[in-house]
């Protein structure tokens, strides 16, 4: 789901709780060891975010915040913030080069540079979360 949430509006903020769930305690923001990504650049996207980010001339950059049970990328544009709501079950993350990940939900994309600071990392960490709070499988209990 990609939605404008440059305003606070109460029926978005509970579609996207109900989706990602509600943000982290401070408690376990700290024993996580943070909850947001630094920023990274984003390299390629599909067409309707694509349509968005060449509206300004800005640099395209993005951050995620790690959910309970998803994440949230989310990017500016002209002056406006959006943000991709993906729940873990339809995340999925390819790495394609040395520090190039792109990530997808349904029919969206976005590939980003994940070189600087701890971009990488950070990825890594997302994959671990969702794999350690994933449901138990039925190939899991034979």
């Amino acid at each position: 789901m990609l939605v404008n949430v440059s305003y606070n509006n109460k029926s978005i903020t509970e579609k996207i709780n109900a989706e990602v769930g509600k943000p982290f305690t401070l408690r376990k923001r700290i024993s996580l060891g943070g909850i947001g990504s630094p920023k990274m650049v984003i390299e390629d996207a599909n067409l309707e975010i694509h349509n968005l980010l060449v509206l300004d001339n800005n640099r395209n950059v993005c951050q995620i915040e790690l959910r309970p049970k998803g994440i949230i990328l989310s990017f500016r544009s002209l002056l406006e913030t959006y943000a991709l709501i993906i729940p873990y079950y339809k995340l999925v993350v390819y790495k394609i080069g040395k520090s190039l990940f792109t990530i997808h939900k349904d029919h969206y994309f976005v590939k980003v540079d994940a070189s600087k600071d701890k971009g990488e990392r950070f990825i890594m960490k997302i994959l671990d979360y969702k794999s350690d709070n994933a449901p138990t499988s039925i190939e899991d209990l034979e």
